[in-house]
């Protein structure tokens, strides 16, 4: 019996897994991650006294690792950084290229959208508390490279880069996890799976 006429396991799916799978499938999804994180950076807020802005790009980030699973989310955030690296206006606020004192989150993102899609492809997305939990530490692996950076950019020290690239965020960012907990089981729950 071919491994092809087996379904796989349950929590060995990601959400792309539902789709046929094909190459063509694979490119297109990494595309479109790459590009529905560049157009949810652009509902950018300022924050007054930090260079980092609010935006849709970290709930964006997190749903495509998960949705996508660990590989075509690392490819998706790669995608998306090197692009803009390279001058697409995709960033925050219509932003590009590494200079930038947030780019370090930009890096963290890639890290976390891999992460998130190895838990989610253990079942992670699968209930909301533990959505709760792999969107939690996908955040946290963002800050874990993106606030280290910004001080390094910036000259600040610790304690200033952490008042102005991570304290103004939590609140926010323990929304973008709430959203995602009732996204993504709910997600599950409607195709049965």
């Amino acid at each position: 019996m071919s491994t092809a006429a087996v379904p796989a396991a349950r929590t060995g799916q990601v959400l792309a897994d539902l789709l046929p799978a094909s190459r063509v499938r694979d490119v297109a999804l990494v595309l479109g991650g790459a590009a529905f994180t560049g157009l949810a950076a652009q509902l950018s807020v300022p924050v007054p006294g930090s260079p980092v802005p609010v935006t849709g790009q970290t709930l964006a980030v997190l749903l495509v690792g998960t949705a996508l699973g660990a590989g075509r989310g690392f490819l998706s955030l790669a995608l998306y950084a090197l692009a803009g690296i390279a001058g697409v206006p995709w960033f925050a606020g219509g932003s590009s290229g590494a200079a930038a004192p947030s780019f370090g989150y930009i890096l963290g993102m890639i890290l976390a959208a891999t992460v998130v899609g190895a838990l989610a492809r253990r079942g992670a997305d699968r209930s909301m508390l533990r959505t709760a939990g792999a969107m939690l530490l996908g955040e946290a692996i963002i800050y874990a490279v993106g606030v280290p950076y910004l001080a390094f950019a910036t000259g600040m020290s610790a304690s200033a880069a952490i008042a102005a690239g991570l304290t103004p965020f939590l609140i926010g960012d323990a929304v973008k996890a709430a959203l995602a907990m009732g996204v993504l089981p709910t997600t599950w729950k409607l195709l049965k799976r």
